[in-house]
């Protein structure tokens, strides 16, 4: 089975008013992500090896090997994406109130939550991600990564949110203003509710 373009949970006019333009979906969704997987298609194709693996499994198979830096560039993205995608919603910024007591038992507050979140999300130099993950201890922590690496890869932990700091996904709303674009989605488009849905599976 080939790897498919997730349709989007929500049309690409609807966070418009939330601090993502159309045409940043169009662009990011429709034509980056669609890269990724029209790419990594391509290269399980041409390796037996990886034909008949989830995409967590390509994710975990590749990373940190030279011979499958390709794929992984390009399964990492993907599942980076699938996420993100989920992570936002026209109703977005309300925070439910088992994830809140998780954040101020692990933060100290939901302030001191969305500070540390945009230090390390604007601190990623160049492209990345920002992630709030259950880690291995139970304890929620924020954590960054370059390029298409992911807590998934590393082992960091269960991923709850995630967002991208590539420029695609926020120059055309907010230029160059990577502190802005950040603390947009963490008050009004981040889908606090789905991030407690994965804490709960946790």
């Amino acid at each position: 089975m080939a790897f498919e373009l997730p349709n989007l949970p929500y049309s690409y006019n609807a966070l418009a008013e939330k601090g993502m333009c159309q045409e940043t979906l169009e662009l990011h969704h429709g034509k980056h992500h669609n890269t990724y997987v029209t790419t990594l298609n391509s290269l399980v194709e041409q390796d037996s090896n990886l034909q008949g693996k989830s995409l967590e499994e390509i994710v975990k198979l590749a990373y940190g090997r030279d011979d499958l830096q390709k794929v992984f560039n390009q399964a990492g993205q993907h599942w980076n994406h699938n996420f993100f995608w989920e992570n936002m919603s026209p109703n977005g910024g309300g925070i439910p109130g088992k994830l809140e007591q998780k954040l101020v038992e692990d933060f100290g507050s939901v302030d001191d939550f969305k500070e540390q979140f945009k230090t390390t999300a604007v601190g990623q130099f160049g492209s990345g991600w920002g992630w709030l993950v259950l880690g291995n201890d139970g304890k929620l922590k924020v954590t960054k990564t370059p390029n298409a690496v992911n807590p998934l890869a590393t082992g960091e932990g269960k991923v709850l949110l995630a967002l991208d700091v590539w420029e695609h996904s926020y120059y055309l709303d907010f230029r160059n203003r990577r502190p802005d674009y950040v603390m947009n989605f963490l008050n009004n488009l981040a889908n606090y509710e789905y991030a407690e849905e994965q804490l709960n599976k946790a």
